[in-house]
């Protein structure tokens, strides 16, 4: 199963005991994954999802929430879906029109029935209203990405006014989420690990949350053991640099002036040098006597670049 799938799994698992809340977690769930339906005898609901066990928890929720049944039908897939659908139906013989009101989607003015665009500030005036809310929205339209892979979450609407109200009311928690169009939907992304973590557990998905922490220092272990890999290894380059440079240098000087052109100090050093080409200076530093320190030697190698620097510009 895919990380979303797991993520949603686990939040059909909880209970919101408070009516309030139940009330919100349906809203949330309609408002951004049904479908207002139109026939003779009024308005109905429907809603598609390709997750059972979200259609049988919804089903469920509606039943105790309001008392109406809900058709469940069972969709094969078509030409260009990978798996089954499952259809949830309330129809005007089933209240929709009364759910419609109480989810705060849809009101009437001067005798018409109107949809409302934006969220009912009264299902989510308590702050557990708001959490139950986000995890109805999550289930109907929402996806994380597998935190081994990347870090991203979204959840797309048909409406701007939408999206706004969702983006507001993500950030009220204190995260950062924010707004793309993409293929004439509106998405309400997050891209900060961290941040997706904090919303896993606010809607309440702590197992998730414990996995894609766990998969985040994992991730971050591994990287960091790269980046000092990749240090090393730059690290050592520029050493073997170095040294081919002060080869060069010394091999010049022996082949235009000889090493008793240097003085006694720098004759050593260039000695030690020729003699032990694979060392490092860490190493090479502990074969004098008496030992130098590795900027004693580094000073040594550089007086002896500059005398071949001198002899290189004159001939």
């Amino acid at each position: 199963m895919s990380f979303t799938a797991d993520t949603k799994k686990e939040l059909t698992t909880l209970q919101a005991d408070k009516k309030c809340c139940q009330l919100a977690m349906i809203a949330g769930f309609i408002r951004f994954a049904g479908i207002i339906t139109y026939g003779s005898d009024g308005q109905g609901i429907k809603v598609q999802t390709d997750n059972p066990a979200v259609a049988r928890a919804y089903v469920s929720l509606i039943k105790d929430y309001f008392g109406s049944k809900s058709a469940l039908t069972v969709l094969e897939p078509a030409k260009l879906q990978k798996s089954r659908q499952y259809e949830l139906r309330i129809t005007p013989d089933m209240n929709s029109e009364g759910i419609l009101r109480e989810l705060g989607i849809l009101s009437v003015k001067e005798g018409f029935n109107i949809i409302n665009q934006h969220f009912s500030s009264e299902i989510i005036k308590k702050r557990c209203c708001k959490k139950a809310m986000l995890r109805g929205v999550f289930l109907g339209c929402g996806s994380v990405t597998d935190p081994r892979k990347a870090y991203h979450l979204e959840m797309s609407c048909d409406s701007s006014e939408a999206a706004a109200d969702l983006c507001k009311l993500i950030n009220t928690f204190g995260l950062k989420a924010k707004i793309a169009t993409r293929r004439e939907k509106q998405v309400v992304y997050i891209k900060d690990g961290e941040q997706i973590k904090d919303f896993l557990a606010l809607i309440g998905a702590s197992g998730q949350y414990f996995k894609y922490d766990n998969a985040m220092m994992t991730k971050e272990m591994r990287n960091n053991a790269n980046r000092i890999t990749n240090c090393d290894k730059a690290n050592a380059d520029r050493s073997v640099a170095a040294a081919q440079k002060q080869l060069a240098d010394i091999k010049l000087i022996e082949e235009k002036r000889g090493l008793d052109y240097l003085n006694p100090k720098l004759k050593e050093a260039a000695r030690l040098r020729l003699e032990h080409s694979e060392m490092t200076l860490d190493e090479l530093k502990d074969l004098f006597e008496p030992p130098l320190t590795k900027s004693g030697l580094n000073h040594r190698l550089a007086k002896i670049s500059e005398i071949a620097a001198v002899i290189r510009k004159e001939g």
